[in-house]
């Protein structure tokens, strides 16, 4: 199983157009039999969990048996109309745990692996509207810290419910760095311990992937994403 990611960026004041997108792109991904699952999302600003919604910036995700720069046709003329800027990753799920609408949709993946290099990592929940206000007074001091980190790469903010289904997908250049972040760094290792403790999620799910292809990016980000020197990037 392959995981397709797509960040599409609309120009200003045609955000408004992503909105739409969110409603009429369901019928073609229903339909398209080579998609297994998807999810149609919008973003939060700052790259990470954020209560502010960025109206421009809206993702794709979806699940499929072949690893390929496959976007259904009319999203696919949908986003050149409005020229957008579009970032298209294929991902290899790795290792994880947890469930997203009550399913595996990743299949069975072991929780550890020897995999090393560039790992992007996907942190899924949905949180419990009893600790909504506890989970956005916490979130927020650890996550605007993930950017300076050791090994950050970059991030996104996804969710396909603002402030209650929420996701952060971000890359690092090694397991170790993302790893340090998560565990060492001792907000987010206070945020970590507090979701159990208090239940702050009804749902999660965790998931690390392999970066197989990526385009959109530009040449050094796209090299860095691929964990090759910048000079192997024809």
């Amino acid at each position: 199983m392959f995981c397709t990611l797509i960040i599409a960026r609309f120009p200003k004041y045609i955000g408004v157009f992503g909105f739409l997108s969110m409603m009429i792109f369901r019928l073609p991904l229903m339909l398209d039999k080579k998609i297994k699952f998807w999810k149609l999302m919008g973003s939060g600003k700052n790259g990470t969990f954020d209560i502010k919604p960025d109206l421009n910036q809206w993702a794709m995700l979806y699940t499929m048996h072949e690893a390929s720069f496959y976007i259904p046709r009319f999203i696919n003329g949908y986003f050149k109309f409005f020229k957008c800027d579009v970032k298209h990753l294929i991902l290899q799920p790795t290792e994880g745990h947890g469930l997203w609408d009550g399913k595996k949709i990743f299949g069975d993946l072991p929780k550890q692996t020897e995999n090393e290099g560039t790992v992007a990592v996907l942190t899924r929940a949905t949180i419990n509207l009893n600790r909504l206000q506890r989970f956005w007074k916490n979130v927020s001091a650890s996550a605007s810290k993930m950017s300076t980190a050791p090994g950050f790469i970059l991030s996104y903010g996804i969710g396909e419910v603002p402030w209650i289904k929420q996701a952060t997908f971000s890359i690092w250049q090694n397991k170790a760095n993302m790893k340090a972040f998560a565990y060492n760094m001792q907000q987010h290792a206070d945020v970590i311990k507090k979701t159990r403790k208090e239940k702050w999620y009804k749902e999660e799910l965790f998931v690390r992937f392999r970066i197989l292809q990526v385009k959109g990016f530009d040449n050094i980000t796209e090299a860095k994403l691929l964990n090759l020197r910048p000079y192997d990037k024809a």
